[in-house]
């Protein structure tokens, strides 16, 4: 059988043997990485890598993984959680960047990469693609449509300066206010270039939208986010994305002042207003004072002479009017006439009515005498003089009266209910004493009864019925005397 390994003449052999004196041991793997690692991260310490960004992908870790390439070939590359943090764009495929770190190897994977400690963007070509990239995208979520913006107070009482607190661009704004029309401002000095400034810009704006109303420093009306001229590089913080969408977002109006007048950032497309310049800012902020009271005054004399010639020709107006107006006089005079008339008529009225009433009145009295009157009064005196009763007729109805009254008492005795109780009989009652029992069937459905005497009653339990006997027949009574009533009311 061959042997898989060779020996020294060439030959295949089956096991490996290390011989003495060979100096080609055999190495793991791990050992030849290691190797291979060191190597080139002595040869390669320090290396600045220019290529176009393919790959690209943020982890969870906050790393980033990504992959330069050219037109010949690709170099894999990681940017660790603290430096990728500090980068002033947002990496993304198809960028141009310059990466600077150094080279290493993944044994896991047997391939090397570079480990950037920077990245920044090949030229302004790839600066100006990133820009492009970013305002198509902000631009599609609508940051930059018109119906968001507000409008720009006339006359802000409060103007809020976002801005470096040094340099020319705050002196020449305040100097530029201070001419046109003296306002208060409050100046939020941030940094406007560099590591960090758009996160200072970004505060700054979100902070003056966050100030109360009411609070010890006064909410400004209007904010302003200004910078002097530079290249697209310096003007970059102005083109982040935070920055973006702390302007978009804010609460106050806000013009952009970034730049000069062909300098153009995404600062721009988000504010409310763009001014070509910071000192341009200052002029679209506050009208000029003089401007403003020139017109004041022009408007007042406007004004007033207004309300002078609608007085004129007001009192034109009613002098006029007066003019075609009858005389008072003349109005009343025909009513004050047919007036008199009616009252003279009236008065003949009343007079001639007394007139005639006195003569129908002389006509009646002349037919009244004593006659008429006494003939009446005699016929009424007969009449009661007929109706007068003598003592012996009043007498003998009195007697009769009380008659009367003392045969109704003893028939009144004679039918109470309790009067037969005097004379040895009882009376059944319910156990109440309402309702009388009349017969056996009552008493049954009863129950309980009471039997009335005439010095008390008592309670009695009605358990059951016996057969009834036969009727006792009556005997026969007395024919009743006329008007005579049943001992219990009966017939």
């Amino acid at each position: 059988m061959d042997s898989p390994f060779p020996d020294e003449e060439g030959n295949s052999r089956l096991l490996a043997e290390a011989k003495a004196g060979s100096n080609a041991p055999a190495l793991s793997v791990s050992e030849i990485s290691n190797a291979l690692k060191r190597t080139v991260e002595d040869r390669f310490g320090h290396v600045r890598v220019r290529g176009e960004i393919s790959g690209f992908k943020r982890a969870a870790s906050g790393h980033l993984y990504f992959s330069l390439k050219d037109t010949d070939a690709k170099l894999d590359g990681v940017m660790w959680k603290g430096n990728a943090g500090r980068l002033p764009f947002a990496p993304e495929d198809g960028l141009e960047v310059i990466a600077t770190g150094k080279l290493t190897t993944y044994a896991g994977r047997s391939s090397y990469q570079i480990v950037a400690d920077r990245m920044e963007l090949a030229g302004e070509g790839a600066l100006m693609l990133l820009f492009e990239k970013l305002k198509a995208r902000l631009a599609a979520e609508g940051l930059f449509d018109g119906a968001r913006k507000c409008p720009i107070p006339y006359l802000p009482r409060t103007i809020g300066i976002v801005t470096s607190p040094t340099g020319a661009v705050i002196r020449d704004m305040m100097h530029r206010l201070e001419d046109r029309f003296p306002s208060h401002v409050i100046l939020w000095p941030v940094m406007v270039q560099g590591d960090g400034a758009a996160a200072q810009i970004a505060a700054a704006v979100r902070g003056f939208s966050a100030m109360p109303e009411d609070g010890p420093i006064p909410r400004p009306d209007l904010l302003i986010v200004a910078r002097g001229g530079g290249s697209i590089e310096d003007l970059w913080a102005f083109n982040e994305e935070v920055v973006i969408r702390a302007v978009a977002g804010s609460s106050i109006p806000v013009i952009s002042a970034v730049g000069h007048e062909t300098d153009t950032t995404l600062c721009d497309y988000a504010a409310d207003l763009r001014a070509p310049t910071p000192s341009a800012a200052a002029e679209m902020a506050v009208p000029v004072r003089l401007d403003l009271a020139e017109r004041l005054s022009g408007a007042e004399m406007r004004l007033t002479g207004g309300l002078r010639r609608l007085l004129q020709r007001s009192m034109e107006r009613l002098e006029n009017l007066r003019r075609l107006m009858p005389n008072a006089q003349d109005i009343v005079a025909n009513r004050q006439q047919r007036a008199d008339d009616l009252n003279e008529r009236l008065r003949r009225g009343l007079e001639r009515r007394a007139d005639l009433a006195k003569i129908a009145f002389v006509g009646v009295s002349a037919r009244l005498n004593p006659a008429l009157l006494s003939r009446p009064l005699d016929r009424q005196r007969e009449r009661l003089g007929a109706m007068r009763l003598t003592t012996v007729s009043l007498q003998r109805r009195v007697i009769e009266g009380r008659s009367r009254l003392s045969g109704i008492e003893r028939l009144l005795a004679s039918l109470h209910p309790e009067a037969p109780l005097q004379r040895g009989f009882a009376r059944i009652t319910s156990a109440d004493g309402k309702t009388t029992i009349m017969n056996s069937a009552q008493a049954q459905a009863a129950g309980q009864v009471r039997i009335n005497f005439a010095d008390g009653s008592i309670a009695a339990d009605i358990s059951g019925a016996d057969t009834p006997r036969a009727p006792i027949a009556p005997k026969p009574s007395r024919p009743k005397a006329a008007g005579q009533h049943d001992l219990f009311g009966e017939g």
